[in-house]
């Protein structure tokens, strides 16, 4: 599923009061179609969690994600994901 439609479906969901987080490669497209909740992270196409066989780094980023739950402040939140 590409990016805009991602972004499109949370806010849509936001609209009827449901939450959402998302990992984003596309920060460009992120901030054009103004996905609610998103995570930044350096990594390539496919690899939203980080490079595979790392469950340390692929934990990391999925806690950074739900935490944008509780970000202060309205959406549009676009948050960089910093791995150190």
């Amino acid at each position: 599923m590409c990016h805009q439609t991602v972004g499109l479906i949370a806010g849509e969901l936001e609209r009827r009061g449901i939450a959402t987080t998302s990992v984003t490669m596309l920060q460009e497209v992120t901030r054009k179609v103004k996905t609610p909740r998103a995570l930044a992270v350096p990594y390539a196409l496919g690899y939203p969690l980080g490079k595979p066989g790392d469950p340390a780094l692929q934990t990391r980023v999925i806690r950074a994600a739900f935490a944008l739950l509780d970000a202060p402040g309205p959406p549009p939140v676009l948050v960089d994901f910093t791995s150190t």
